[in-house]
C-alpha cells in the first residue's frame, strides 16, 4: 500500500514539473534587423602615372640644306618642312611690323627732307619755283610744322635724318630676321631632326692602336696600345 502510494506521488510530481516547462512564447527575441553598409567607396591610389618616354627615331630623309634653302627662298618655308608650322605666324608678324615701319619711315623723311628744301630758301615757293610743285604737295604739312609749331631748316634736316636713320635700321632688320629664321631652320633640321634627343644612351669601350705623336714616337713602334671609348647619342 505504502509503495502504490510512493509510485502515485512520484508519477504526479512528474507530470506537474513537465507541464511547468512550457516554452514562453512572450520572450522571443527580435532578430538584428540592421543591415550592415557595404562600403561602397573605391580605394584610389596616390601613386602618380608613370608616363612612357617618347622615343626619338632621326630622320634620314631631313635634309638640313634644303631647308636652309627654302627659307632663304621664302621666309617660313623651311619651318614647314621641318614641322614647325606655329613658327611661321611669328616669322610674318616681325616681317609684317617691319615692313610698316619701313614704310612710315620712308613716307616721313620724303615729308621733313621736302620741308627742309622749302624752308632753307627762307621764303614760300611761288609758281614757277622748282620747289613750288613740293610746296603744293606738302602745303599741309608745312602749315602745321613751319606755320603752327615754328619749326626751323635745322630742326627739319633732323627730323630727316632722324626718319632716314630708322628707315635703313628697319631694312636691316628684316635682312636679320630673314636671316635668323634661315638659321633656325638649320638647326631644326639639323640638331632635332638628324639625331635622337631621347635618354637611350650607350657607351662602348674597345682596345685599339693609336699612332704615337711625332714627339713621343720612338723607333721600336710607330702604335701604342689604348682604350677607345664609343658614345651612341
Amino acid at each position: 500500500m505504502f509503495k502504490q502510494f510512493l509510485t502515485t506521488v512520484f508519477f504526479l510530481s512528474f507530470a506537474l514539473l513537465a507541464m511547468g516547462q512550457n516554452p514562453d512564447t512572450l520572450a522571443k527575441t527580435k532578430a538584428d534587423t540592421a543591415v550592415k553598409k557595404i562600403d561602397t567607396v573605391r580605394k584610389t591610389s596616390f601613386a602618380p602615372k608613370i608616363k612612357k618616354e617618347k622615343v626619338y627615331h632621326p630622320d634620314s630623309t631631313h635634309i638640313p640644306s634644303r631647308a636652309v634653302k627654302r627659307s632663304l627662298f621664302v621666309p617660313g618655308w623651311g619651318q614647314v618642312y621641318n614641322h614647325k608650322i606655329w613658327k611661321v605666324p611669328l616669322i610674318y608678324a616681325g616681317l609684317g611690323m617691319l615692313g610698316n615701319a619701313v614704310v612710315v619711315n620712308l613716307k616721313q623723311y620724303k615729308v621733313f627732307l621736302a620741308l627742309a628744301k622749302i624752308t632753307k630758301t627762307g621764303e614760300v615757293p611761288r609758281e614757277g619755283d622748282p620747289l613750288y610743285s613740293s610746296y603744293i604737295k606738302y602745303k599741309r604739312e608745312y602749315d602745321l610744322y613751319v606755320g603752327n609749331y615754328g619749326a626751323s631748316n635745322p630742326d627739319l634736316e633732323n627730323a630727316a635724318n632722324g626718319y632716314q636713320r630708322n628707315f635703313q635700321i628697319s631694312i636691316l632688320s628684316i635682312l636679320a630676321v630673314w636671316g635668323v629664321q634661315a638659321i633656325d631652320a638649320y638647326i631644326d633640321a639639323k640638331f632635332i631632326s638628324s639625331y635622337t634627343v631621347d635618354n637611350n644612351l650607350s657607351m662602348k669601350v674597345t682596345p685599339t692602336l693609336m699612332t704615337q705623336p711625332m714627339y713621343a714616337s720612338n723607333f721600336s713602334s710607330t702604335f701604342i696600345p689604348g682604350i677607345k671609348f664609343t658614345f651612341t647619342l
